[in-house]
């Protein structure tokens, strides 16, 4: 269970975003990690019933370090003020492969997945099963199932239609997503209850379908 405590250290982490308060607390990032931790073999297990290529992961194949890479950004603020965890077979390096995202943030909780930014061998192989298959892909994004947790599919866009498509095929705004995304928010008390590890099943199960289309199409 993702308790109050594991909120209360990631806000008093964004007001105090330096190794000098994260050291001095260091105990309670080491209980924060390890609910989590918990938390996401659990989820892991629950999704593994469904969707037999995450049998076998662990969380902590799957979990971000907390640690930012500051090398080549402004903000040089050395800690994230969330916790990620991409649950995927190939573990969070993996970014060719459809999975499950949970991302536990005070006021930005989501569960989500899809393909975010593929490589253009596998985004020109989802476009392709979309531009061939149009009619099952809507099928799944308009089922009651998903769209009980998701809305509209998310992601960068192109304005133009990309090169080689027709820009009056009926699917020509689908064809245009760079990434496809389906994101589903969470609020703090949500994640805080007793059955969200029940509400995080539910989801992945709704997503799993999109999931595995857009995995069909890796060259």
């Amino acid at each position: 269970m993702i308790g109050k405590q594991t909120f209360q250290f990631l806000k008093e982490l964004k007001n105090n975003n330096n190794r000098n308060w994260f050291n001095d607390n260091k105990e309670k990032y080491r209980a924060t990690a390890a609910d989590f931790e918990d938390f996401v073999n659990a989820a892991i297990a629950h999704i593994a019933r469904f969707d037999k290529t995450i049998a076998g992961v662990s969380a902590r194949d799957c979990i971000f370090r907390i640690y930012r890479d500051v090398r080549f950004s402004k903000d040089k603020s050395p800690y994230k003020t969330h916790l990620g965890a991409w649950i995927v077979k190939s573990g969070r390096k993996s970014h060719d492969e459809a999975g499950y995202y949970i991302h536990i943030e005070p006021d930005g909780s989501i569960l989500a997945g899809g393909a975010h930014n593929p490589p253009p061998d596998w985004l020109r192989g989802i476009r392709n099963k979309i531009h061939s298959n149009g009619k099952e892909f809507k099928k799944i994004i308009g089922s009651a199932a998903f769209k009980k947790y998701f809305k509209e599919i998310e992601g960068e866009k192109l304005q133009r239609p990309p090169q080689g498509y027709d820009a009056s095929h009926s699917d020509i705004e689908l064809l245009k997503q760079k990434s496809y995304l389906a994101v589903h928010k969470v609020n703090d008390n949500a994640v805080m209850s007793d059955d969200f590890a029940k509400r995080c099943k539910e989801v992945f199960k709704a997503l799993y379908p999109f999931d595995r289309f857009l995995n069909e199409a890796i060259p």
